[in-house]
């Protein structure tokens, strides 16, 4: 399986081309770097990497009964080894995005790498040591006061609706989707996701439902033409909010979705009081500062006998207080501001700052795996319409790694997708399987 979906040779006008030969500091420079980075994958336990620079190959770990995974790198310019050895995951990402390097199976190869934890760790050590205070303080510029918010929400989200269209199926859902048979499309599955978190909050033509995290409208959309339900939805994103609002409008609802741009910390000034609240993989973009004020905003806008879903992408639980502190590729160059919680951090701070109970938990991470491949396939099969729209190479070739990079932690297990279902202390209701 060829897992690299934008072509090398499409990198020739930008930075990848073939490389001219490097001056003789550089060539010591690029010689240390390389040492440091072998000396790192010979440490390798579980599973085969293979790295190709010119002539030579040179072949890492071992394909086992226990791990059969193997994949194969190859090295297009030595400035790769300079790029992982001083900036750990953010150095890798780079110089993948400038075509430095290809692989014919990234997943595989990130698969790999989360077996081989120790390694993980180990490349973001070493040199990268040393650019590490400069990447956490980029991180602590970006995070999320009420204005940070609107800008880092901006920097992904605002990307572009067409960018997005391309990328996502007709639903317009950028979230995990549930796949009830393997043949369902991508679209059968975000529709499926989204009314399995309807039937799980019991929603009816009674309900007003408050939505924090728009997106493009989809849930909205679907919680309002499916259930008849009231929905407030709220978006920072001014291209989320723009789309969203004419969708609702071509769906014919305006009269039961509002769309309003309000930050979360803010909604309490609504003077409203919700019957259900839905959060759909929004809590990642708060970051771990705001968690509680987060949980408290959520619970102040729900009735005594309210009722909440969050879904939401988690980390393992031994991973997060480091995780929590450390800046790797996707908070630097995907998400600015963001954190990835655990299931126990979630539920500490809903019921510390929210009182809100937990009374049900579904884990449907493993329907991640064929949402992300369903996006990348997207980007690939989209590829002349990306570059028509003006998007470079070397952008798509960062979303495609990032793509295989989220496949590879879920696949693995290291990252998951939860529902919570939580409840203020009035609620007295059953509980519907989703």
């Amino acid at each position: 399986m060829n897992d690299t979906m934008i072509p090398t040779d499409v990198m020739v006008e930008r930075a990848s081309g073939p490389a001219s030969p490097p001056s003789r500091v550089l060539a010591q420079l690029y010689r240390l770097a390389r040492r440091a980075v072998f000396v790192r994958l010979e440490s390798l336990r579980h599973g085969s990497v293979s790295v190709v620079d010119g002539h030579e190959r040179h072949t890492f770990g071992q394909v086992t009964t226990v791990c059969r995974l193997q994949a194969t790198i190859t090295i297009r310019n030595p400035h790769t080894y300079a790029d992982v050895a001083l900036g750990g995951t953010i150095g890798v990402a780079d110089a993948y995005r400038r075509g430095f390097w290809s692989c014919d199976d990234l997943t595989t190869l990130v698969r790999i790498f989360v077996l081989n934890r120790e390694l993980l760790d180990g490349v973001e050590g070493g040199l990268a040591i040393l650019t590490r205070p400069l990447f956490r303080a980029m991180h602590w510029l970006n995070r999320n006061t009420k204005m940070g918010s609107r800008k880092n929400i901006a920097s992904h989200y605002d990307l572009g609706n067409e960018f997005f269209r391309l990328v996502l199926d007709e639903t317009m859902m950028y979230s995990c989707a549930y796949f009830e048979r393997p043949d369902a499309t991508l679209a059968e599955a975000s529709r499926a996701k989204n009314d399995r978190i309807c039937r799980k909050l019991q929603l009816s033509a009674s309900d007003h439902l408050l939505e924090i995290g728009t997106g493009w409208g989809g849930f909205a959309i679907h919680a309002a033409s499916q259930y008849g339900c009231r929905v407030t939805t709220t978006t920072i994103s001014r291209q989320q909010f723009d789309l969203a609002v004419q969708r609702i409008e071509s769906a014919g609802l305006r009269d039961r979705v509002t769309v309003i741009q309000t930050d979360y910390r803010d909604l309490p000034q609504l003077n409203d009081r919700f019957d259900k609240l839905v959060s759909i993989e929004m809590i990642e973009a708060v970051g771990h500062h705001y968690f509680d004020a987060y949980f408290d905003v959520c619970s102040r806008m729900l009735k005594p006998d309210g009722l909440m879903l969050l879904q939401g992408i988690t980390i393992d639980e031994r991973l997060y207080e480091r995780a929590k502190r450390s800046v790797d590729f996707i908070k630097h160059f995907m998400f600015p501001g963001s954190c990835i919680p655990s299931i126990g951090a979630l539920i500490a701070a809903s019921a510390k700052s929210g009182g809100l109970n937990l009374v049900q938990l579904e884990d449907i991470g493993a329907h991640y795996v064929p949402t992300l491949q369903a996006w990348r396939k997207n980007i690939a099969k989209g590829l002349p319409q990306f570059l028509a729209l003006g998007y470079q190479p070397d952008f798509l070739r960062l979303w495609e790694f990032y793509l295989s990079y989220c496949e590879g932690g879920f696949t693995e297990r290291s990252i998951s997708n939860v529902h919570l279902l939580l409840a203020k202390s009035g609620w007295r209701g059953a509980l519907i399987a989703g």
